[in-house]
């Protein structure tokens, strides 16, 4: 669900959006060479069409996201609020992430999160966040899962922005009962908005390493592999 970070902040410089007495709906669509979840590729190493509809009415929010996966299609609900305590930005918030007609040979592949994230503006160019996601039942009946992460972001202009991320993704049962396991993923990258259109290039990376128990729950080595990733979004 809007895995890359930056596109908000282009999304706001995009936005057309339609205007309701309530609050405002936008729309957005992407085109990205690989679908990447804090660091794994969920789209098989290749390209994926992803878009949203999202509604906004003063600190709340909801919207729906979907992308292709290596399953099929992933389709994600979500809903929040947004708001501030002093200087300090706050998004809280639950994400459901479903996958409708995957074949899951007896797991659950759908499963949900609660979020708490905050951001600080550190002078006029900078800011740094972090963020907590929790889930008690994760993807594929693996149990417990906690990521945490933190992230800053330098506005070089309006335009331009470089922002980066390290996380730490706990999995309580990756491969079985009994295999509780951890892995650590990192992005840098820029955005820049062009004429109402969001271009992200992307670095990602993780410390999966071959034969270890979070291996498991990835797609195998050359998911979790470092990549280059290019992705053009567009506000509707």
């Amino acid at each position: 669900m809007k895995k890359i970070i930056g596109l908000a902040m282009l999304a706001g410089a995009a936005t057309a959006g339609v205007a309701h007495a309530e609050g405002t709906v936008t729309a957005n669509v992407a085109l990205t060479t690989d679908y990447i979840f804090r660091g794994v590729s969920l789209s098989d190493n290749g390209p994926a069409i992803q878009g949203g509809f999202d509604y906004a009415a003063d600190s709340f929010y909801a919207g729906v996201w979907a992308s292709n996966v290596t399953e099929g299609v992933e389709l994600d609900l979500y809903a929040g609020f947004t708001p501030s305590t002093g200087p300090v930005a706050w998004d809280l918030g639950v994400i459901g992430y479903f996958y409708p007609g995957a074949d899951d040979d007896g797991a659950e592949f759908d499963y949900a999160e609660l979020m708490a994230q905050a951001s600080l503006p550190v002078g006029e160019q900078f800011s740094i966040g972090a963020g907590v996601w929790y889930s008690p039942e994760n993807f594929g009946d693996t149990g417990e899962a906690i990521y945490l992460e933190l992230n800053g972001e330098w506005a070089v202009s309006d335009a331009l922005v470089f922002n980066a991320a390290f996380g730490n993704q706990s999995i309580e049962e990756p491969a079985g009962p009994g295999t509780e396991d951890d892995y650590n993923t990192w992005n840098i990258g820029a955005t820049y908005a062009f004429h109402g259109f969001g271009l992200d290039f992307r670095y990602h990376d993780t410390d999966i390493k071959a034969g270890s128990d979070i291996e498991a729950y990835t797609y195998g080595e050359s998911s979790y592999d470092s990549a280059f990733v290019f992705t053009i979004s567009r506000e509707l």
